[in-house]
């Protein structure tokens, strides 16, 4: 079931080791099958080092296991929720990078800064707000799903302009048309975080002007993009 799915997915996952941005069991890769409504995910707790497209769970959008011998991910539930919510994502990332991480548990988003953020996100990559003791103490995991989906809505920030999050006291998420799309953006967030962070140390009144993040943004990503070689 869903065997090239699972090979995509297994590969996204040894390439967050292979980056550097997922020490020990600390990340998960996921990807979605739209046409089924399943999601295929990496297992809970289960190293790297032996990974293979069949240790692959297979769930649906209700957590439910369909396919493994394993128990899926502990974070499931959240990267339901943004499937859910994110219907143009098709991969979802999280990491706990040493970077985005710093700035989850700052509480503090991602600012613009310069034209190797603006390249890749349309905006700040935003921080979520805390959880309340009442959503920790009860469906932890979705509920921080919700909270990153509330994020965006509340921000009025569209997902494909945005492929990232940094939820406060935890760690980033990222997303993507393709599993190793969104191991690209977690590649990125990740870089960008520690330019900021080094940015604002020598200039703490550092900004960007909206102009340079249209004119690096959009001419990578939509309809008008100009970046890269023409498709014949």
């Amino acid at each position: 079931m869903l065997e090239n799915l699972k090979k995509e997915v297994c590969q996204a996952n040894l390439d967050l080791v292979k980056t550097g941005l997922v020490l020990l069991t600390w990340g998960n890769a996921s990807g979605i099958d739209r046409e089924s409504g399943l999601m295929v995910i990496k297992p809970s707790g289960v190293p790297y080092d032996n990974m293979k497209p069949e240790d692959m769970v297979v769930v649906d959008l209700e957590g439910k296991v369909v396919e493994g011998d394993f128990k899926p991910s502990s974070d499931t539930d959240t990267h339901i929720e943004i499937y859910k919510a994110f219907e143009d994502v098709g991969g979802v990332v999280h990491t706990h990078s040493k970077w985005g991480t710093i700035w989850s548990q700052s509480g503090k988003s991602i600012p613009y800064l310069g034209t190797t953020h603006a390249d890749n996100f349309y905006g700040d990559i935003p921080a979520t707000r805390a959880l309340t003791d009442e959503e920790i103490n009860g469906e932890y995991e979705k509920e921080t799903g919700k909270v990153i989906v509330k994020t965006f809505l509340d921000k009025r920030i569209k997902p494909n302009d945005v492929a990232g999050v940094v939820v406060t006291n935890h760690a980033p998420f990222t997303w993507g048309k393709t599993p190793a799309k969104a191991v690209e953006n977690a590649v990125v967030l990740e870089y960008v975080a520690e330019l900021a962070y080094y940015t604002l140390d020598i200039n703490k009144d550092a900004r960007m002007s909206r102009t340079i993040l249209d004119k690096h943004f959009l001419r990578k990503h939509g309809k008008n993009a100009t970046y890269g070689q023409k498709k014949k």
